[in-house]
């Protein structure tokens, strides 16, 4: 029996190998083994055979079959959700620190999904975007705390998508960076892509997606801010690599920052604390907002303490 993965390639500026493509993604160990998938027609561009060298274009869906040799085996486990919102399209989850939303290969324990599984089974979730990620819509980093939303079915999942890409849906984060604005709110419209030294890392460069953030200060100290970011858009890092770009890095970032900080966190003093959407059953507005996550607060108060 194989196991499907879909991924859509949206809004980016040019286009990108297939191969390089899905080895971007998280489900896959390595180049070598996409082009192996891709060479046994194992991979459909739009229900179409390609090959590797194929220049995925926007819009295109690509579909993955992967024999059960290929397959990781994703087991529900018991791990408690902070539910904030629930109906019985959409489910919004207060994820915490250290825990990645999904598997990849080489982790399939301990993730959002992993007990997104255990309380409503695959049958209780999307799978528009394969059995690694069912349910997930958007992401968030390992150590960014926060909301997410959370699709019951492929119904929810396109009508939440939608609002993402047409921006009527609303992510809010707060952040505590290195530094003092000249400009006290602004946007940051810079192209990300994957750094082409450091694969593990995100990057500005001139091919990369288009990226729009939008920053405002809440609170100044001594060469230190405590701001709110929206985000129009929603790549990788996005947040991390715009402010480090602009020399404004988010504090106790060990990825994109070597800045030290006296008060340890568990890495970047990042949160998603406010999301706005449309319910899909009656079109009500959902406005959630949840407190500062605990590194926050704990850097709030010294900073504070020494102003």
């Amino acid at each position: 029996m194989n196991k499907k993965y879909v991924f859509n390639y949206q809004a980016l500026n040019q286009p990108l190998r297939l191969d390089a493509f899905l080895s971007q993604q998280e489900c896959f160990t390595s180049r070598s083994q996409v082009q192996n998938l891709i060479k046994k027609k194992q991979v459909l561009v739009n229900g179409e055979i390609k090959k590797s060298s194929y220049l995925v274009d926007n819009d295109d869906e690509i579909t993955v079959y992967l024999s059960e040799d290929f397959s990781v085996i994703i087991e529900p486990e018991d791990i408690a959700l902070n539910i904030i919102y629930e109906d019985d399209d959409i489910l919004v989850i207060n994820k915490p620190k250290d825990m990645l939303t999904h598997p990849t290969n080489k982790e399939t324990t301990g993730t959002l999904v992993n007990a997104l599984l255990y309380k409503y089974g695959y049958e209780g979730l999307s799978d528009i975007n394969g059995v690694m990620r069912p349910g997930i819509i958007h992401r968030l980093d390992r150590n960014t705390s926060g909301l997410l939303m959370i699709a019951k079915n492929n119904k929810a999942h396109k009508f939440l998508e939608e609002q993402i890409k047409t921006k009527t849906a609303k992510r809010q984060y707060l952040a505590v960076v290195h530094g003092n604005f000249e400009q006290k709110e602004g946007i940051i419209n810079l192209p990300v892509g994957r750094n082409p030294v450091k694969p593990e890392k995100m990057a500005v460069i001139e091919n990369g997606k288009p990226s729009i953030t939008h920053y405002k200060v809440l609170e100044e100290f001594n060469n230190y801010s405590f701001i709110e970011l929206t985000l129009e858009t929603g790549r990788t890092h996005q947040i991390r690599v715009h402010m480090a770009y602009i020399g404004h890095p988010v504090l106790n970032d060990s990825l994109y920052s070597k800045i030290p900080f006296k008060v340890k966190t568990q890495e970047q003093v990042l949160q998603a604390y406010k999301l706005k959407f449309t319910a899909m059953k009656n079109n009500d507005i959902i406005e959630l907002e949840i407190k500062p996550d605990n590194d926050i607060e704990k850097v709030l108060k010294f900073l504070r303490s020494i102003n």
